[in-house]
């Protein structure tokens, strides 16, 4: 099978581009450590990924204060914090997965529209793409408060493709995540499931992806 046919290839980010495990198992845990609470390991953060900053901070204190209480307003003043911490280091030990950048290359060389779509914030997306001199690629991006839908929502692609005035057919999105898979399916368009990234601990290819690839280069080949 191949995709040479499509216009617009919607990136997920984290776990898909990038592994950010990194820099957002330091702020968890400095947000943790503020508040004495027990630190996360970095293998236990990884599933808490995918639904957007305030479900991970959400399932982090859930995890480390067990079955504690959780105030409303604790959890905001503890997100807030959270969110400063992560502002100080989004891009300090956050490094792109393989082949992405030679990828992004060969894509952008054959013409296709690049753009991305994240449950990450999206105040923090453009200073990655900075660090890691890959905004060039990219027509647009949108992060988990960009609409009042997030995935696996259709809305964000459906947006995407609007924006791009690109019908959905001629439409393809490229994730690690169950959320980027649903939404794709939500959207009516096809999918390329990655297999090393996040979701959950569990198989991408239980949810039926049009395509399953186990490295990014391999994009090279359907494209």
């Amino acid at each position: 099978m191949n995709f040479k046919n499509k216009e617009l290839i919607i990136f997920d980010f984290d776990g898909t581009l990038i592994n950010s495990v990194p820099d957002l198992t330091l702020a968890i845990n400095t947000m943790l450590s503020h508040y004495q609470l027990p630190e996360v390991p970095v293998e236990e953060v990884a599933p808490f990924i995918g639904n957007g900053a305030r479900t991970l901070v959400k399932r982090a204190l859930k995890h480390s204060m067990k079955d504690a209480e959780m105030s409303d307003g604790f959890f905001e003043e503890a997100f807030a914090f959270y969110l400063k911490c992560y502002r100080e280091v989004p891009c300090k030990d956050t490094y792109l997965y393989p082949s992405v950048v030679e990828t992004l290359q060969y894509l952008a060389e054959k013409e296709y529209k690049m753009v991305i779509c994240t449950n990450k914030p999206y105040a923090f997306i453009e200073p990655i793409l900075d660090q890691l001199d890959i905004k060039q690629f990219f027509k647009t991006w949108i992060g988990e408060d960009s609409l009042p839908e997030t995935k696996p929502n259709a809305a964000p692609l459906l947006h995407l493709a609007n924006n791009m005035n690109i019908s959905t057919e001629k439409c393809i999105m490229v994730g690690d995540s169950k959320n980027d898979i649903l939404a794709a399916q939500n959207a009516e368009m096809d999918s390329i499931g990655l297999t090393y990234g996040y979701n959950y601990n569990e198989h991408i290819a239980d949810y039926n992806p049009t395509i399953v690839v186990d490295d990014f280069a391999e994009l090279q080949n359907i494209f």
